[in-house]
């Protein structure tokens, strides 16, 4: 299938689900043939997708990027989440070859000097091990929502992902945080305790912050960086999201 007819076959799946309530648009994503991951963050929308894949059955795989810098909580939270679902999430860490090598080169929390150094930390702790996550998937689930920043306002629910050579599926794009918490209440969802701390979107410990009141929901990742629509390289193409060249790394 070329690129072309991938990206049109995207189109018409993305009408499709438009019209689905959430497990019968992850019930169809199962249904498409062909490995598919999810890969989670363990933040509150990927939390109500873990839910629906498990209280559904489906047989989509369940991933995390473990990176080596995670909040307690965040890490205490995998495991709340299997026993919960009677699943097992599969963890993706970092080459720790990689670590010492970017330490080396810019020291172990050297993202705070550089836009540079930032984004190739993100590649050594997020985009690699999301490489190996991804290999030999043909779908690509995801927690992105419309409403989490200016940079996803568009966010379809389902895209060709040019880059990986996969079909990328968001089946909350459409999902305010109001519904997110109604299905949490309703589906008793654990989630990370940092949330009620003011952490909307959780991140890399050294890399999060709370957001202050009237600020956007991704406002406390990067904090220190003044790109209102800074991204790691995860949902858009790396070249896009920086200029650094981390291939050494």
């Amino acid at each position: 299938m070329t690129a072309q007819n991938a990206a049109q076959d995207a189109e018409t799946l993305d009408a499709t689900l438009a019209g689905l309530d959430l497990t019968a648009r992850l019930r169809l994503v199962a249904e498409l043939g062909g490995r598919a991951v999810f890969t989670t963050s363990l933040g509150i929308e990927d939390q109500v997708i873990t839910a629906a894949i498990g209280l559904a059955g489906l047989p989509i795989e369940v991933a995390t990027l473990e990176t080596g810098r995670l909040f307690p909580q965040t890490v205490a939270l995998m495991t709340e989440t299997e026993d919960r679902f009677g699943m097992t999430i599969t963890r993706y860490a970092p080459d720790q070859a990689d670590i010492d090598a970017y330490a080396s080169q810019y020291g172990l929390n050297g993202f705070y000097d550089s836009v540079e150094a930032r984004h190739a930390c993100c590649h050594v702790r997020k985009l690699k091990p999301l490489a190996r996550a991804l290999d030999g998937a043909a779908v690509w689930v995801t927690g992105l929502r419309r409403g989490q920043s200016g940079n996803r306002a568009t966010t379809p629910f389902a895209e060709y992902d040019a880059e990986r050579n996969l079909l990328k599926i968001n089946p909350l794009a459409d999902w305010s945080l109001d519904h997110i918490n109604a299905y949490v209440d309703a589906q008793a969802v654990p989630i990370n305790p940092l949330h009620a701390r003011g952490f909307p979107s959780i991140g890399c410990e050294p890399c999060t912050r709370a957001i202050r009141p009237g600020e956007p929901e991704r406002a406390g990742r990067w904090w220190w960086e003044n790109d209102e629509k800074r991204e790691c390289g995860l949902h858009v193409p790396e070249a896009a999201a920086t200029s650094l060249t981390a291939s050494s790394l």
